[in-house]
């Protein structure tokens, strides 16, 4: 037979596992069931009469040229003989274009100089700006090292440039170097 610890043993064992199974259900109160809802995607519906039909078209190339420019067509009748039209054609000429500039390719700038020292760049640079100037530094945040260019413009126009030279040799002391300036590599 079992000894009396064994049975008190194995009633406690039961005792606790009713009340960790049970006791919560008991006092949780209202339980709130949540339920994912799901939200079908419709089936097509049936397009009506009413619907207009659409037509998928080729992409149109605006930059491409085209065929021909439109003709003008005129239709006049006489008067003297009514059953007999004249018909006139006058082709239009396509319109002249203005040449496109390409300001990437047209910009200029005036290097004053490359300098070891970032600081000297910097002081230089702003010393022009309060000239009036528009000097800038390149690259803008140098690291211990870096090579630093000072640099006036851009500009679109050369001859504006070749103006200011004298100027600024007067104020820097520095021969400066007409550039073309190119965005990505300043």
């Amino acid at each position: 037979m079992s000894s009396p610890f064994q049975r008190r043993l194995v009633g406690t064992i039961i005792l606790v596992a009713i009340g960790v199974i049970v006791l919560p259900d008991v006092f949780d109160g209202k339980k709130k069931h949540y339920q994912e809802e799901f939200a079908s995607i419709p089936i097509k519906p049936e397009l009506s009469k009413d619907v207009e039909q659409f037509e998928i078209q080729e992409p149109v190339d605006f930059d491409a040229e085209l065929p021909g420019e439109p003709v003008e067509v005129t239709i006049e009748s006489t008067e003297a003989e009514p059953e007999k039209e004249v018909l006139h054609i006058v082709e239009k000429k396509p319109a002249v274009e203005a040449p496109k500039i390409d300001y990437a390719k047209s910009a200029w700038i005036i290097q004053l100089g490359v300098f070891r020292n970032a600081d000297n760049a910097q002081n230089l640079a702003l010393k022009l700006r309060k000239q009036g100037f528009q000097a800038h530094t390149f690259p803008k945040e140098p690291q211990k090292g870096d090579l630093v260019r000072v640099a006036v413009g851009p500009d679109i126009s050369k001859s504006d440039l070749e103006k200011q030279l004298p100027k600024l040799k007067e104020i820097t002391g520095l021969n400066g170097q007409l550039l073309k300036f190119t965005p990505l590599n300043p």
